[in-house]
């Protein structure tokens, strides 16, 4: 539960690092300042100030989160915690979306050739072709 001593007006880049919606300060600065943030349906700086009940919007990773703010923090809070703080008004079907959208890139990734880790199959050819590229230049790879 929010304590009786919390301010009443917060700096938005600080309370989306406090409520564990960005890794750190300068990643909630940079949402910021990239557009990626909107208070009230409008763009927002990272020095904004925030207040009880206004609704945030947040767009990263493919997934576009509005949350209201119920608790204002400058402190980062536990992961419990940040339920007291913020209420989830994300509709699920946004976070379908943002699932296959992250599924359909994993697989993309998998089937095109020359990215990632290479197979078994395709870690053999290599060997196979730098021991004849050894052999053709006099050298013992081995």
């Amino acid at each position: 539960m929010p304590d009786s001593s919390s301010p009443t007006t917060v700096r938005l880049d600080k309370w989306l690092w406090a409520v564990r919606l960005c890794k750190t300060r300068a990643q909630a600065t940079a949402a910021c300042r990239l557009g990626q943030v909107r208070v009230a349906g409008q763009s927002a700086k990272p020095a904004r100030s925030l207040s009880l009940h206004e609704i945030v919007v947040l767009e990263r990773d493919n997934l576009t989160r509005t949350l209201r703010v119920l608790a204002l923090t400058e402190k980062r809070i536990g992961a419990k915690q940040v339920p007291a703080h913020l209420e989830d008004l994300t509709p699920p079907e946004e976070y379908a979306r943002a699932r296959n959208a992250r599924s359909e890139q994993r697989l993309n990734s998998v089937l095109d050739p020359g990215t990632g880790r290479p197979t078994k199959r395709e870690r053999r050819a290599m060997g196979s072709f730098l021991d004849q590229i050894a052999r053709e230049n006099g050298h013992d790879r081995g």
